[in-house]
């Protein structure tokens, strides 16, 4: 969300970024970068006021949830405005792919019709475009719901290229030590793969590699997670990092083993930004290889990935030619300048053609027709009965 706002404002636009969420000591000081904060309410007629005074050119929803909220209040007060849906990831491949672990079983794609997809789908369409960070996704909505192609933008992480100077910046395999995990502990996958870590595949590794660490860090860890710190078996539970970089730097090997998930992992694209080798699963490497090779090991079967994990810390010269994948994906792959020249293009037909754009969507106008405005009905009822209750 950080690199899409600053894409923005490289091209002149000035931002207001309106939120919900109450206030964290973790969150970016948006104002530094010019960037104005508002706080906005949901089922809340205030709202119909602000954005009216606002008057935006552009309406940017971060997740289909969001537009659910505000999609149809931004449609009634601000018609002329483009409405774009971040998507980040696809709820509804995340969610059926977790429930599918939950029950020992492979993901199936009849697994994703259940209601969030009809809910996020349904977000899809409204929007006059969606942008979709990762290239299987964006496939798998045109293959199994038939959404079309001028409704989607492929726009995955916005990177600088890995230069020189920051190469040379590298620790080298003998400067390194010990594998990293890395992932905020509220989203589900990340707490899942270190469960993962700590009863199935590391008391494997250490077996082999006795006097090597893994470090755990995260933000927000449960207690369960704090307990399963142990340091007599090298399992170190560091809690949130400071600086992400300075520890992926320092460390020799990422482990991620990801059953389930969506989108782009950024702590594997960290790890290719600082040079660090990793090892992940299928789900772990979805939409980032692009017919690169993977600067590391992609492995799903548990004994396979243990093994890339033990020939990768222990091999220099093995671990130095994968290395070199990390700048073959980011300098390729996540070129940022690359990427937005293609956005600003989009949007510039996008903005020449809006009206024949939303004639095109019928699915799209259909859902914003009476009948079917059941996110709108549902806000204004809860609104109603707020007021009944003061």
């Amino acid at each position: 969300m950080l690199q899409l706002m600053r894409a923005f404002l490289a091209k002149g636009y000035q931002i207001t970024y309106a939120t919900t969420a109450g206030e964290s000591v973790y969150a970016h000081d948006l104002s530094s970068e010019g960037i104005a904060n508002a706080k906005v309410e949901v089922n809340d007629t205030g709202f119909d006021a602000w954005v009216q005074q606002i008057d935006p050119t552009l309406v940017l929803f971060d997740r289909f949830m969001v537009e659910e909220q505000f999609g149809w209040r931004v449609r009634i007060h601000c018609p002329s405005a483009i409405r774009i849906l971040d998507t980040e990831d696809l709820h509804c491949l995340r969610y059926a792919r977790e429930a599918a672990v939950k029950e020992r079983r492979s993901f199936v794609e009849e697994d994703l019709y259940r209601d969030i997809a009809f809910r996020e789908i349904a977000s899809i369409l409204r929007c006059d475009l969606s942008l979709m960070i990762s290239s299987y996704e964006m496939a798998l909505l045109q293959r199994v719901f038939s959404v079309d192609a001028s409704l989607l933008h492929y726009m995955p992480f916005l990177e600088d290229p890995n230069s020189d100077a920051s190469k040379q910046s590298w620790l080298s395999f003998e400067q390194r030590a010990h594998f990293i995990s890395i992932g905020n502990f509220m989203h589900a996958p990340n707490l899942d793969a270190v469960k993962q870590l700590k009863e199935v595949v590391w008391p494997k590794i250490r077996a082999r590699l006795p006097k090597v660490e893994l470090h755990v860090y995260g933000a927000y860890p449960t207690q369960q997670v704090l307990e399963w710190n142990d340091p007599m078996h090298g399992f170190l539970v560091k809690g949130r990092a400071e600086e992400a970089e300075a520890v992926i730097g320092q460390a020799r090997v990422m482990l991620a083993p990801l059953r389930f998930g969506a989108g782009l992992k950024g702590k594997l694209v960290d790890a290719m930004r600082c040079g660090t080798p990793s090892v992940t699963s299928t789900i772990g490497a979805e939409g980032m290889l692009l017919g690169k090779d993977w600067p590391g090991r992609v492995e799903d079967e548990e004994d396979a990935f243990v093994h890339a994990a033990v020939d990768l810390y222990s091999e220099e010269a093995r671990w130095n030619d994968v290395q070199m994948h990390c700048t073959d994906l980011i300098n390729g792959a996540f070129n940022g300048k690359g990427h937005v020249l293609l956005f600003w293009n989009r949007m510039d037909h996008l903005m020449a053609e809006l009206e024949q754009h939303r004639r095109a969507n019928f699915m799209g106008g259909m859902l914003w027709h009476h009948s079917t405005r059941s996110t709108e009905y549902m806000s204004k009822w809860i609104e109603a009965k707020n007021k009944g209750q003061r």
